[in-house]
């Protein structure tokens, strides 16, 4: 195995010095864009060398006009199978798996045809597949709220290597981040999530269940750590990378103490301690957004019992009036998006699970 090389880096030279003068040679003057987009951890900047065993390799994506892709996308693909070389910078252009399968990954081959992972897409027809929607198309709350947020971060990562089109960067320019309104619905959402558990990391370890209480606090901090992906409109990643993301954000230096230490505190009331100096830092942070009245910040008792809580729903109150669209104003109908109230990466990443949902909303 050559020595590793990251990625979107080797896709960008691999489209650069053996796709693109093939299409140069077969379909001279033909108007497409070029990018690694969507799906994989070297879109995210991820990757290392263990990445290279399975969904990883010189790949890229070819986008053409709809007609164009109608027209040609097939033929694309054929002449790429039969003109390609076997390796680049020393990795096999041939994959083993099916594009709709569960694992597809390079194997060495010197026959012809190459199994190449070059995929000729309309943009409107790639987002129709990976995210179901028309990016051309007026957005409405019912779809923003079923994106699987990993998937707008897949869409709007990677890198473009060149565009003719336009379509392209014009579509990523408008999923860049969420309308300032549904922004709005989510942080509220969040809050309200926030608040529901707030209490029952100290009610459980007063009862003597200290497991059940360090169950409790780490969905509770990992509620806390979205919230923060919110406040600093970021889109969160799905579970594999949500740590290193959270690292890059710009709270982490503050927060991260905290949340390591109410993750290894062996009694409830030593976690609660640490997780009410989080809780107060991220009111602090979400107050200077100046979306809605400053609240106090600090944590108080819950009524008459001896825990700490911030009464996460205050914010979430204070947050409803900021929002203009009166279909988002109301968080109940749908609690916030399809990532608040479903805990499954995999099943809010397909498609046809966030559209049979919009119903819900809509």
């Amino acid at each position: 195995m050559p020595q590793f090389t990251p990625g979107l880096t080797l896709s960008e030279a691999f489209y650069r010095e053996a796709v693109r003068p093939l299409l140069d040679e077969h379909f001279p003057g033909l108007p497409h864009a070029a990018a690694l987009v969507g799906w994989g951890s070297d879109v995210l900047g991820y990757d290392d060398a263990q990445s290279t065993d399975h969904f990883w390799g010189p790949r890229c994506y070819v986008f053409l006009s709809e007609p164009d892709r109608v027209r040609y996308a097939e033929e694309i693909g054929q002449m790429l199978s039969a003109r390609l070389p076997y390796t680049f910078r020393g990795y096999s252009t041939n994959f083993e798996g099916e594009y709709e399968g569960d694992v597809r990954r390079m194997k060495p081959r010197t026959t012809r045809p190459v199994a190449h992972q070059v995929y000729c897409e309309s943009v409107r027809h790639f987002f129709d597949w990976y995210l179901g929607c028309d990016p051309f198309a007026e957005t409405g709350p019912a779809e923003w709220l079923t994106f699987a947020e990993h998937k707008l971060l897949g869409v709007t990562s990677g890198r473009v290597f060149h565009d003719d089109l336009g379509e392209l960067r014009e579509a990523r320019r408008k999923f860049a981040y969420y309308p300032r309104d549904v922004w709005l619905c989510l942080l509220a959402a969040q809050w309200l999530k926030l608040s529901e558990e707030e209490a029952f990391v100290g009610r459980c370890g007063q009862l003597g269940d200290e497991l059940g209480s360090a169950v409790i606090a780490a969905r509770q901090l990992k509620n806390l750590m979205r919230l923060c992906f919110l406040v600093e409109r970021r889109y969160a990643p799905y579970s594999k990378w949500f740590g290193t993301a959270f690292a890059q954000l710009d709270c982490a230096a503050e927060l991260s103490p905290a949340l390591r230490a109410a993750l290894h505190a062996e009694t409830w009331a030593e976690r609660e301690r640490h997780m009410a100096a989080a809780y107060e830092a991220v009111a602090r942070r979400f107050n200077a957004l100046g979306v809605a009245p400053p609240l106090a910040p600090e944590t108080r008792s819950y009524y008459e019992r001896p825990f700490r809580v911030l009464h996460a729903e205050r914010f979430a109150a204070a947050t409803l009036p900021a929002i203009a669209d009166e279909r988002l104003r109301d968080v109940r109908f749908g609690k916030g998006s399809i990532n608040q109230w479903v805990d499954s990466d995999n099943r809010v990443s397909i498609v046809p699970f966030g559209r049979r949902l919009r119903a819900l909303y809509e």
